[in-house]
């Protein structure tokens, strides 16, 4: 043993008199690889600027059936989705102004829907500049984000709804692998929310059993909270994130967790108080839920579908059954063109709806 030490320091001093790993050369290995381009390194995208974070917001966790502070009081959200950050960077809409007006409205939180065809289109060191910007801004006017992996379908079968929602697990786990260590410690990048809608389409687009949806939640939920142990993760039900009955009998098995539902007005008819309790609101009995998609329209209105086709009465019933419950909730979409709008240009002029929740929030709006 003593002789192997010996040539091994020998062999060492030699390499090192003859400069071979003497530290500027070390350095300058370093830097080249760092610095060249090519396609090692074509996947890197520039660190997060932590310092644009001005301001760091009371960190919210799950506490039995609550959000809660740090004071353990109880937090609600209230807030608006934005369409996807993409779509503002090209209509020349992502402004620091886009923002205020959702501040102005009274909102607490921002869901921001990223589409998998838009993170691949424009690639990591495309597409993470923008959500750095867009969390930044959320940041500064005191406002708590939701990162939307905005899929919808089925993603055991790789079966989905559209081409803007093709995805697969592997690209899954990689997004939240890097947005949750990215933001980690950024206290108002409160919630994960790890698949928009599941769905299996009648069939359309394969099976789907809970237990199997349950496992590839938890798997994602590990790899989210291995990178940023204070992440909220965010479970949808099936039936595009309607039901949660199965979270009766097997609810997910990780900590931080809180489930969503996307009760919009035509998933039910009346009474309308009693299905919302048996397919999803009786969760609230145990775990948080917040509902990150409700939303109605005329039938007469821009791009009105199933199922959001409404004849305005949903508004006031379901802000009162969510507000009597303990429900947080997400209205969409603070645009003008996707639907239903909560805006009706780009003057902010609100809808039907945005006249609502915007009234709604003004009223629980400390401010």
């Amino acid at each position: 043993m003593t002789v192997k030490i010996y040539l091994l320091s020998a062999a060492f001093c030699s390499v090192m008199a003859n400069g071979a790993f003497a530290a500027d050369a070390a350095t300058a290995h370093a830097n080249a690889w760092q610095n060249s381009t090519g396609w090692w390194n074509e996947f890197n995208a520039p660190e997060f600027d932590k310092t644009k974070i001005v301001q760091q917001l009371p960190l919210v966790r799950v506490q039995g059936n609550k959000f809660v502070n740090p004071k353990n009081d109880a937090v609600l959200f209230r807030g608006v989705n934005i369409s996807d950050p993409d779509k503002l960077v090209k209509e020349g809409r992502f402004t620091r102004k886009h923002f205020e007006v959702i501040k102005s409205w009274g909102a607490n939180v921002v869901r921001i829907p990223v589409h998998p065809a838009t993170w691949r289109a424009r690639g990591k060191t495309g597409y993470l500049p923008i959500l750095d910007q867009t969390i930044t801004w959320i940041n500064e006017l005191g406002m708590y984000s939701i990162i939307d992996w905005h899929s919808m379908g089925n993603l055991k079968s790789d079966m989905y709804q559209a081409p803007m929602y093709y995805t697969n697990k592997a690209e899954t786990l990689d997004f939240f692998r890097v947005v949750s260590a990215r933001y980690q410690g950024i206290n108002s990048v409160a919630m994960y929310e790890i698949f928009n809608e599941p769905t299996v389409f009648n069939g359309r687009l394969g099976s789907l059993t809970w237990s199997e949806w349950k496992t590839i939640n938890e798997e994602v939920i590990t790899v989210i909270q291995a990178h940023n142990a204070d992440a909220i993760a965010l479970v949808a039900g099936f039936n595009w994130a309607y039901d949660l009955t199965p979270v009766a009998t097997a609810p997910i098995e990780r900590s931080n967790v809180a489930y969503v539902s996307h009760p919009y007005p035509m998933k039910v008819g009346p009474p309308f108080e009693a299905n919302w309790e048996r397919d999803w609101g009786f969760v609230t009995n145990k775990y948080p839920v917040i509902a990150t998609e409700i939303g109605y329209q005329l039938a007469t209105d821009k791009g009105a579908h199933v199922p959001v086709i409404d004849d305005g009465s949903y508004g006031p019933r379901i802000t009162d059954y969510m507000g009597k419950k303990g429900v947080s909730w997400v209205a969409w979409v603070f645009d003008p063109d996707w639907s239903p709008q909560l805006i009706k240009d780009w003057d902010y002029t609100p809808t039907m709806q945005g006249k609502h929740f915007r009234e709604v929030m003004l009223k629980a709006s400390p401010g």
